[in-house]
């Protein structure tokens, strides 16, 4: 594991996209799993002002690491925001975007990415795996759409599954635990006070926290796990002496 803590989300968003600069050069394609939230907002805000030619966009394919049931067109949808902070500004061929449908019934849905995913990447052991896959967590230690209260979905055998908000009781359609540990790189996101403790506990206390935290259970098999943090959500760990 590997941890940057950073003074400003624009330092943040250098430093990913850096990251993401390195492995697109390694390949002539580049699969990429995003996650929604504010913190992937304000990442796609910058890629989309980045000058032009910067990023060779025809190079990377987008995925999801999960997605709500809800239509392309909802404010709560992932693609939608995406859609509007990132791709209506950059020129990312149609055909590399492979979105979740979650206007489909969820668990036909789950179904269809799951077998999507297995036709379109890589394998690691037979399993899905993704150049670079994009986590967030919230600050309950949930990651892609699986919550502590159902932290066994996790351990689910398929590539998707539906899971659901534990107190709206949305569906949405996630990765499984065995993908989100089959990709390359695995990069979390978080930022915010408001995760402090639980981004404490589960990089000091990992054994403890994989029983409770969903984001604790995030051990890539490359063993290349990368945490980008701001300093409100590192602000319980020991401070480096220059932070980025």
């Amino acid at each position: 594991m590997d941890i940057e803590i950073f003074k400003t989300k624009d330092d943040l968003n250098k430093a990913f996209t850096d990251r993401l600069k390195e492995v697109i050069s390694k390949k002539d394609t580049v699969t990429i799993a995003l996650s929604g939230g504010s913190t992937p907002k304000s990442l796609f805000d910058y890629w989309a002002q980045l000058p032009k030619g910067e990023i060779n966009w025809s190079k990377i394919r987008f995925f999801w690491g999960d997605e709500r049931c809800v239509p392309p067109t909802d404010n709560e949808s992932n693609y939608k925001m995406t859609k509007q902070h990132l791709f209506d500004w950059v020129p990312i061929p149609e055909e590399n975007i492979f979105r979740i449908q979650g206007e489909n019934d969820p668990e036909s849905e789950a179904r269809r990415y799951g077998e999507l995913l297995n036709h379109e990447l890589e394998t690691t052991v037979g399993i899905p795996s993704f150049d670079i896959l994009m986590l967030g967590m919230g600050d309950d230690g949930h990651t892609a759409s699986i919550f502590p209260h159902k932290i066994m979905f996790w351990h689910s055998p398929q590539n998707c599954m539906v899971a659901n908000h534990p107190l709206s009781g949305q569906q949405r359609v996630s990765l499984s635990g065995k993908v989100i540990n089959a990709a390359k790189n695995v990069f979390f996101l978080v930022t915010g006070e408001n995760k402090a403790e639980k981004v404490k506990e589960i990089i000091e206390q990992p054994d403890s926290a994989k029983e409770k935290y969903p984001a604790a259970l995030v051990q890539p098999e490359s063993g290349n796990l990368l945490w980008f943090l701001d300093c409100e959500a590192a602000k319980l760990l020991p401070q480096p002496t220059s932070p980025s």
